[in-house]
C-alpha cells in the first residue's frame, strides 16, 4: 500500500524528512478495524513526533493522528462496527499512523463520521475534539447542559490560543453545551474574527498583557472573574497571569510542553488545581474507560449533525503525499495556521 514515512528525524525542508513509500497491507485481528483512508488532518503532534522519534534501523515510521475512512475488514472481536461503516478517529500514538492507504485502529477509540460533513471536513475534528472534550469536561469539570438551553452559569473560561485546532473546537463545545462565558485570546485580525465566528463571547489580544484587558471587563461588570483556564500554548509565559486572574479553587488545564519549569506552589494561596491533557493517554495505557473516546466522538458527531458545531477545517492542501505533508508540517511549525490542515485521497 502507499504510505508516507521517514527513517530519521530531519528538518522539514529536507526532502527525506517525509517520503512516499510502499508498505505491506495490514490485516485486522482482535478488536481492530481495517480502515481504507480517504482523508486526514495534520496536527502539531505530527511534527513533534517526527523531530523526536526515530524508528528502528531499516524501518519506516508512519505519522498521522486524524483520519476518516471506510471499514473494509474487522477483527474477530469487533462488536460495534461493520464493513462499509464510514468512521473518524484520532488513533493511537504507539501504532502506525493514518498517513497511509490503510490503517488498523482499535474500535474503542473510533466514532461514526458526521453524516453532514465531507470526509476532509470530518478529518479536521477527531484529535482536537477529543482533546477539547477531555479538557472541558474531565479536567476542568465544566458543567454540561443541553444545547437547547440558554441558561448562563457563573463559569468563566479563558481559552489561550483559541484560533488553533484545539481552541477552534473547544470554543464551540463550550458555547454549545455549557453555560460558561468564553474569553478567547487571539492576536491577528483574521484569528480574532475566526474565534468570534466560532462563538467566543469576548476576545483579548495575547500579544498584549492579558490581565489588564480582562480586569477591565471585570471592572465594568461585563464578566465575572475567571474560574477556568484552557491553556493551549505558551503556558510558561502566562502561568503567573493565570494564578493572578483565577478565583480561589479555580482550575488550569494545559496541552503544551513548557520548556521552562512551572512554579506550581504559586497556586497554593488560592488552592488552584492544575491538569495536563494528553488525549493519547487512554489508548497508550489501554485504560479501563478507553471506550469513552468512541462515545464522545459519536456525541460530537450528533452535535455537528444537529447544527450546533461546525468543522474547524482551515485549509485543504490536496492529495495525501509526501510533498503536501511536508508543506503541512512546515506551516504548522511556523505557528501561523488557523483551524486545521487537511489532505484527501491518494
Amino acid at each position: 500500500m502507499k504510505a508516507i514515512g521517514y527513517t530519521q528525524s530531519l528538518p522539514i525542508t529536507n526532502p527525506e524528512a517525509l517520503k512516499d513509500i510502499e508498505l505491506a497491507h495490514p490485516v485486522a485481528n482482535g478488536g481492530d478495524l481495517l480502515v481504507k483512508i480517504s482523508a486526514i488532518a495534520v496536527n502539531p503532534v505530527d511534527y513533534k513526533v517526527r523531530l523526536k522519534a526515530e524508528p528502528s534501523a531499516g524501518e519506516y515510521k508512519v505519522l498521522g493522528w486524524d483520519a476518516v475512512g471506510e471499514v473494509v475488514a474487522v477483527g474477530e472481536e469487533v462488536a460495534d462496527f461493520s464493513l462499509g461503516d464510514v468512521v473518524y478517529y484520532a488513533g493511537d500514538i504507539t501504532r502506525q499512523g493514518s498517513n497511509a492507504e490503510y490503517q488498523l485502529v482499535d474500535e474503542r477509540i473510533v466514532g461514526k463520521k458526521p453524516k453532514n460533513l465531507s470526509d476532509p471536513e470530518a478529518a479536521a475534528l477527531p484529535l482536537t475534539a477529543i482533546t477539547a472534550w477531555e479538557m472541558l469536561f474531565e479536567h476542568l469539570a465544566i458543567k454540561q447542559q443541553a444545547p437547547t438551553s440558554s441558561d448562563k452559569s457563573n463559569e468563566v473560561i479563558l481559552v489561550v490560543g483559541a484560533a488553533g485546532g484545539v481552541g477552534s473546537i473547544l470554543v464551540q463545545l463550550a458555547k454549545a453545551i455549557t453555560g460558561a462565558t468564553v474569553i478567547a485570546t487571539a492576536s491577528r485580525e483574521s484569528s480574532q474574527e475566526w474565534v468570534k465566528q466560532l462563538g467566543a463571547d469576548y476576545v483579548v489580544d495575547h500579544s498584549e498583557p492579558l490581565k489588564p484587558q480582562i480586569d477591565a471587563l471585570v471592572a465594568n461588570n461585563v464578566i465575572g472573574q475567571v474560574t477556568h483556564v484552557a491553556s493551549l500554548n505558551s503556558t510558561a509565559t502566562y502561568f503567573d497571569t493565570y494564578t493572578e486572574l483565577l478565583v480561589p479553587f479555580g482550575k488550569i488545564a494545559m496541552i503544551d510542553d513548557p520548556v521552562t519549569p512551572l512554579d506550581i506552589m504559586k497556586m497554593k494561596p488560592k488552592s488552584l488545581s492544575f491538569h495536563i491533557e494528553f488525549m493519547f493517554a487512554r489508548s497508550m495505557f489501554n485504560a479501563s474507560d478507553i471506550q469513552e473516546q468512541s462515545r464522545l466522538l459519536n456525541r460530537v458527531a450528533e452535535l455537528i449533525e444537529q447544527g450546533y458545531i461546525q468543522t474547524t477545517i482551515g485549509k485543504n492542501l490536496g492529495t495525501i503525499n509526501a510533498e503536501n505533508l511536508r508543506a503541512a508540517h512546515q506551516e504548522l511549525e511556523s505557528g501561523q495556521s488557523i483551524g486545521k490542515l487537511v489532505l484527501e485521497g491518494f
